[in-house]
């Protein structure tokens, strides 16, 4: 693919920094590990972003776009990506529990770790989305003491991005209706239009509804439904563009419906891409902030791992690899889901890969595996431990599929016992995996060096042969079946008469050779979230499959996973507010 981000710059314009030692600040001044993140996220006064550009990646100025004095977009425009310096690091994790893994937090600590090492590092991650900001999860940010700054402002809105995805999504929802209302000159069956609608927000009663009631003045009835925003295929669309040429063409590539007589009626023919990319102009730019040690983090896009292909932008990838000696990114949920989409989609259609990969595991999440409750996990369960670590070796073993040969970075906690992580050692070099503990959470990049130092060795070593679990033009059904049994573990795969009809259709459209991007529970294996461990022989329920032909991928919705999720009996919400000083509580 043409990469359209070669554009000629000054020779000046990026250079090749040497590490400029940040003014770190010394933990005893910082609130203790274990206080709320935010508190010790406000504990750091952040640099300008200016100076962090400056410093830590060689850019003037003029690259940049401030959103006032701690954010800033990167003006793609000035940059020449065509020379990728760069190695990839990929983060990834055993499959996730309530307890938490720690992803983004080890992805941030180990930044931090090369960076203090003198190596030029820089972490890429997705941004957060409100609906589990304000749901279950909380925000996206790290914790302890590896976290991205400003918190409270990437948690909560960020740069408008998200807001821009939405709008634009919505624009074409009401272009649709309005080319309805006024004749209907495509030709477009109401009743097979695709394109829901989207809000950053869990809202389950507006799953399904029914659209246009009220008269003839108000539209032409018809049932739709809203998805959330990260679930948008404008989002998947704007974190796989390679640049503002790439984003119009596949927003108009995107199918709206249908004709009566079966044919596809796209984005393009409806005459909104141009629109639709105009409002996305500055949500493609990637958003430049900094870890607490004031180390360079890109943050761009926010597609979920278990409804969408959970990667943060190309185009932030891209930058970061021509900026940076080390580029560390995450996909999200566990390997079977994040790490899977990330390798045989993203690194599929940009022509990536991964020059090593590090999986996130820890002594809590093992005993939640091994069948212990949350409230029980501080108490020592060696035998908890060994039962759990069933679910890592599976990841393991998956990683090992694609040609890589993990680290296993054991993500430590105050509770973890000696013994229960020999176990984890022990379990990992049986699988032919290196180890190591981190202990980044409580003390920052000093306690990412080994982790750091463990990486740069895996990057000094021949570059792997990194294998895509498929081919292209494998049928769709059987790339399916190729993730089900090799990945998940199934025996078998169900699909719904609804789901091989839909694959027949795509396949005689023309876009069989696609990858396939399976939506299922990010909380097991198996597509049942309360199995846990390491399944074998389940069978995986297909009910229902979307083309994004913009995006480039065909999604596949198993079981009972929903693109718009609900908020739990207690939500995050409920907790947060501002206090008297006007300072935000609440937000983790």
């Amino acid at each position: 693919m043409k990469n359209e981000l070669n554009v000629a710059l000054v020779s000046t314009e990026i250079a090749s920094p040497e590490i400029v030692s940040p003014e770190i600040v010394p933990p005893d001044s910082l609130p203790p590990p274990g206080a709320p993140d935010i508190d010790i996220a406000r504990a750091v006064a952040p640099r300008p972003v200016i100076d962090v550009a400056a410093e830590r990646l060689g850019l003037l100025p003029h690259a940049l776009i401030p959103y006032g004095h701690y954010k800033a977009k990167i003006d793609m425009a000035q940059l020449d990506v065509s020379h990728q310096r760069g190695q990839l690091v990929l983060v990834t994790a055993m499959t996730p529990t309530t307890a938490g893994e720690g992803k983004t937090t080890t992805s941030i600590g180990l930044s931090d770790g090369l960076n203090a090492l003198g190596v030029n590092s820089t972490v890429c991650l997705r941004e957060p989305s409100l609906g589990p900001c304000f749901g279950m999860k909380g925000g996206a940010a790290g914790g302890g003491r590896s976290q991205a700054i400003p918190m409270e402002d990437l948690n909560l809105h960020f740069n408008g991005d998200f807001h821009a995805i939405t709008v634009a999504h919505n624009l074409l929802v009401s272009l649709i209706d309005n080319h309805i209302h006024w004749g209907n000159e495509l030709g477009l069956d109401p009743r097979r239009i695709c394109w829901r609608r989207v809000m950053d927000l869990n809202e389950r009663a507006l799953r399904n509804i029914v659209c246009g009631l009220g008269g003839t003045a108000h539209g032409v009835p018809r049932e739709s439904g809203f998805d959330i925003t990260v679930a948008s295929e404008i989002m998947a669309v704007l974190c796989l563009a390679e640049g503002p040429k790439d984003l119009q063409n596949r927003l108009g590539e995107m199918i709206i419906g249908r004709r009566r007589d079966g044919s596809v009626v796209t984005v393009r023919d409806l005459g909104a891409d141009g629109a639709m990319t105009v409002l996305l102009k500055e949500a493609m730019m990637p958003n430049l902030i900094q870890s607490l040690e004031h180390n360079p983090v890109l943050v761009h896009g926010g597609p979920f791992a278990n409804i969408a292909h959970g990667c943060s932008s190309l185009m932030a990838t891209r930058a970061a690899l021509a900026l940076s000696d080390v580029v560390v990114t995450e996909a999200g949920f566990g390997a079977d889901l994040g790490a899977e989409k990330f390798i045989n989609i993203k690194c599929r259609l940009a022509g990536l890969s991964p020059d090593a990969v590090v999986l996130v595991c820890t002594v809590r999440a093992l005993k939640m595996q091994g069948g212990i409750e949350r409230l029980a996990l501080e108490q020592p369960n060696v035998t908890a431990v060994e039962a759990g670590s069933a679910n890592l070796l599976r990841h393991i073993q998956n990683i090992q599929q694609f040609g890589l040969i993990p680290l296993v970075a054991i993500n430590r906690f105050p509770s973890d016992s000696d013994e229960e992580l020999a176990v984890i050692q022990q379990c990992c070099l049986a699988s032919g995996a290196r180890v190591v503990s981190a202990d980044h959470w409580a003390r920052g990049s000093e306690g990412a060096k080994d982790m750091a130092t463990a990486v740069l060795d895996l990057l000094q070593q021949p570059p792997p042969n990194v294998i895509p679990l498929y081919a292209d033009d494998m049928p769709l059904d059987e790339k399916i079946t190729a993730v089900a049994t090799r990945i998940y573990g199934a025996g078998e795969v169900h699909f719904s008469t609804k789901a091989l009809s839909q694959l027949d259709d795509i396949h005689q459209l023309g876009f069989g050779h696609l990858p396939v991007c399976i939506a299922k529970t990010p909380y097991s294996f198996s597509s049942e979230p309360g199995v846990l461990g390491a399944p074998i022989n389940h069978a995986l329920p297909v009910r229902e499959v979307r083309l994004m032909a913009g995006a480039g991928f065909v999604v596949v919705i198993c079981g009972d996973i929903m693109t718009m999720p609900g908020l739990p009996r207690h939500p995050a919400a409920l907790d947060i507010r501002l206090d008297e000083h006007g300072e935000i509580t609440g937000l983790f």
